[in-house]
């Protein structure tokens, strides 16, 4: 049992490895994204905030009309009084209140979006400064990437190039030795041949003063001194 529980370890740990190899592979496309994720929620709230400061204005006027009514009301009131008539007066009255109640739900609703507006102001200018603070490290990161991806490269080049070099020098050093050997292999054979010809002989001959037309001259001379001496005989 205790086998299986340290496999399913091993398979989680294996699972976890790989996705932060995956995550760290993909770090800079992350956090474009929640970047670009962070600038819609930012876009969301000042519409959010748009539509407040609009109901804000729409209580504002309500309130207003609802004042005004309660203007118009008065004057109906007081002229029912001025004509004695209570019961007119009081039911007008009635509605003055009504209108009043109205005016301060309004009032409260009016304060209410207000602060709220107040508390996303504030809000978003945080974000907004936070955002433009982490898309201007967004950009250093991507440049410092840029460059470490160029080094990099340089790096990788510089070390193929010096491979290839070092390939190309061993190689050159290996035709050296080939030709050193063809060429010695040439002098030898030379050699061979020069030793087992007439030519070779004849220059040791040469070498060693003796000749074959030097001695064919003597023997000549010998001969015909021979036949002189026989013709005064």
């Amino acid at each position: 049992m205790n086998i299986w529980v340290k496999m399913m370890t091993a398979l989680r740990g294996g699972v976890s490895e790989a996705g932060e190899s995956i995550v760290d592979s993909q770090a800079l496309r992350i956090l474009d994204q929640e970047v670009r994720d962070a600038s819609e929620a930012l876009r969301l709230s000042k519409n959010s905030l748009a539509e407040i400061l609009a109901r804000q204005k729409l209580a504002e006027e309500k309130r207003k009309n609802l004042q005004s009514k309660i203007a118009e009301h008065e004057g109906y009131a007081l002229k029912a009084l001025e004509k004695g008539d209570e019961a007119l007066a009081t039911e007008v009255a009635e509605k003055i209140a009504e209108l009043e109640s109205q005016v301060a739900q309004e009032d409260e609703s009016v304060q209410g979006f207000a602060n709220h507006a107040e508390q996303m102001r504030a809000a978003l200018k945080q974000t907004e400064r936070d955002l433009k603070r982490l898309k201007q490290q967004v950009d250093t990161v991507k440049a410092t990437d840029n460059v470490q991806r160029a080094q990099a490269a340089v790096a990788e080049r510089h070390s193929g190039s010096d491979s290839k070099m070092r390939t190309a020098l061993d190689s050159l050093e290996r035709i050296k030795e080939q030709q050193a050997l063809k060429g010695a292999q040439m002098n030898a054979a030379s050699e061979l041949a020069r030793e087992n010809s007439d030519d070779s002989l004849q220059e040791k001959l040469q070498a060693a003063g003796i000749t074959a037309n030097a001695h064919r001259a003597d023997d000549i001379l010998a001969r015909l001194r021979k036949k002189g001496a026989a013709k005064k005989a």
